[in-house]
C-alpha cells in the first residue's frame, strides 16, 4: 500500500495542479495571447501586431464576471487611447510637449468616456501607439489589432469558462478561524492564572490586528463570489455565495465582540492587579468555555466551507453539539461570575460584560439563527432581482409554473394512496 501511495502521488499533484486557478488562469492568459497574435499577423499590416496579445491580456479577467462588467470599459479605454494617439501622430507628432499634451487629454478624454478605473489606460494606450508609429494608417491598424485582442479574450472566457476560487475562499475562512481559535485559547488560558496588565493589553492588540485578517480573506472571498457569478461550470452559484458571505460576516462579529472581550478583560486587570483575574474555580470554567467556543468556530468555518451535503450534515451535527457543551459551561460560568459580583459588587459591570460578550459569540453561530439569516439573504436577493430585471422575473415564474402543478400532481397522487 505504501508503494501504490508513492506511484499516485505524483500523479494527484498533477491534478491538482491543473484544477490550480492560479494555474489554469495562466495557461489561458498566454493562450488567448497567442491566439491573438497568430490572427492578428494575418489580419494586421504591421509585421509584429503587439497591440492584439496586449488587449487580450487585458481582457481576459480573472473570472467571466468581471470580463462582462469590466471587460467592455476596459476595451473602451485601448481603443480611445488608440484614436488619440491617431489624431496625435497625423497632427504633431512626437515631441516633449506633444507627449504632455497627449497624457493630459487622454486623462480628460477617459473621464468623459466613463471607463473608470481604467482611465490611466487610455494614456498608456495612447503613449504605446504614438511611441511606436507617427504615421495615421499605421495608428489605424493598431485598432484592428485592439478589436483582435478583445474579441479573443471575451471569447476565450465565454468559451473556456475561467476558474472558480471558491476553494481558495474557503482556504482563507478557515484559517481565519483558525487564528481566532488561537487567540481566544491564549486569552482563556492566561485569564485563568494572574496575567499583569501588559499581556492582558498584548492580547487585546493581537485581538485589533484581526481586522487586517478579515480584510484580506474579504479579498478572496469577492474573487470568489465575481468567479460563480454567471459562470456555466457553477450550479445554485447565488446560494454558494450567500453561504460563504454570511459564514464570513458571522466570523467578523464573532472576532469584533472576542477584541471587546480583550478590552473587558484588559480592564478587570488593571482593576484587580495584583490579585487573580477570576477566583482559581471561575478561571477554569472560563478557560474550558473559551476552548469550547474556539473548537466551535473552527467546525463553523468547515460547515460554511463544506459543499459536499452528507460532509456538510456531518459538519452541523459537531457544529451543534459543541454549542450544547459551551452553553452548558457558559451556564456555569454564569453562576460563579454571579457569585463573583456578589462578593465585590464594584466590579459587577465587567463580569456582566464578560458573560454578555460569550453569549453573543454562541448566539452568532447557533445553527438556527444562521439558518435564518440564510433564508433572509435569499429572500432579499430575489427581491432585488424581481425589482431590477421584472420582465426576467415574470419570465422565470411562467416557466416554474408546470414544475410546481407536477409536483402538486405528484404529491396528491402519492396523498391519495
Amino acid at each position: 500500500m505504501q508503494v501504490v501511495r508513492e506511484m499516485t502521488a505524483p500523479a494527484v499533484r498533477f491534478v491538482k495542479r491543473r484544477r490550480d486557478p492560479v494555474t489554469v488562469q495562466t495557461v489561458r492568459s498566454a493562450a488567448a495571447a497567442t491566439v491573438a497574435y497568430v490572427i492578428a499577423l494575418r489580419l494586421s499590416p504591421e509585421a509584429a501586431p503587439l497591440t492584439a496579445p496586449l488587449t487580450a491580456l487585458l481582457v481576459v479577467q480573472v473570472t467571466l464576471y468581471s470580463t462582462l462588467t469590466t471587460g467592455m470599459r476596459r476595451v473602451n479605454s485601448v481603443v480611445t487611447g488608440v484614436v488619440v494617439a491617431i489624431l496625435f501622430s497625423l497632427l504633431v507628432g512626437l515631441t516633449w510637449w506633444s507627449l504632455g499634451l497627449l497624457i493630459l487629454s487622454s486623462l480628460v478624454i477617459g473621464h468623459l468616456v466613463r471607463v473608470d478605473e481604467f482611465v490611466p489606460e487610455v494614456a498608456i494606450s495612447a503613449m504605446l501607439v504614438l511611441g511606436v508609429t507617427t504615421h495615421g494608417d499605421t495608428a489605424w491598424a493598431r485598432i484592428v489589432e485592439t478589436l483582435i485582442g478583445a474579441v479573443v479574450g471575451m471569447g476565450f472566457n465565454l468559451l473556456l469558462a475561467p476558474p472558480v476560487w471558491v476553494e481558495e475562499a474557503g482556504e482563507s475562512i478557515e484559517e481565519l478561524a483558525r487564528r481566532v481559535r488561537q487567540l481566544m485559547l491564549r486569552i482563556g488560558e492566561e485569564a485563568a492564572g494572574r496575567p499583569p496588565p501588559a499581556r492582558a493589553a498584548a492580547r487585546l492588540h493581537e485581538a485589533r490586528r484581526l481586522d487586517h485578517d478579515i480584510s484580506e480573506v474579504d479579498a478572496d472571498l469577492r474573487q470568489a463570489e465575481d468567479s460563480l457569478r454567471l459562470n456555466p461550470r457553477v450550479r445554485e452559484g447565488l446560494l454558494h455565495r450567500i453561504v460563504l458571505r454570511t459564514g464570513l460576516d458571522t466570523l467578523e462579529i464573532c472576532t469584533v465582540v472576542l477584541r471587546v472581550l480583550a478590552r473587558t478583560l484588559t480592564d478587570l486587570t488593571k482593576q484587580r492587579e495584583p490579585e487573580r483575574l477570576f477566583a482559581p474555580g471561575t478561571g477554569a470554567v472560563f478557560e474550558q468555555l473559551l476552548s469550547e467556543i474556539a473548537d466551535a468556530v473552527v467546525s463553523f468555518a468547515v460547515l460554511v466551507t463544506t459543499s459536499v451535503s452528507a460532509d456538510a450534515e456531518s459538519a452541523e451535527e459537531r457544529l451543534a453539539s459543541q454549542l450544547r457543551q459551551a452553553s452548558a459551561t457558559r451556564d456555569k460560568l454564569a453562576r460563579l461570575l454571579f457569585e463573583e459580583a456578589r462578593r465585590d459588587a464594584s466590579q459587577w459591570q465587567l463580569l456582566g460584560a464578560v458573560l454578555t460578550e460569550v453569549n453573543r459569540m454562541l448566539d452568532e453561530m447557533d445553527t438556527e439563527h444562521r439558518t435564518r439569516r440564510l433564508f433572509e439573504e435569499l429572500d432579499r436577493h430575489s427581491q432585488e432581482q424581481r425589482e431590477r430585471l421584472p420582465r426576467l422575473t415574470r419570465v422565470r415564474e411562467r416557466l416554474a409554473v408546470p414544475e410546481r402543478l407536477r409536483w402538486n400532481r405528484g404529491g396528491a397522487s402519492r396523498r391519495s394512496r
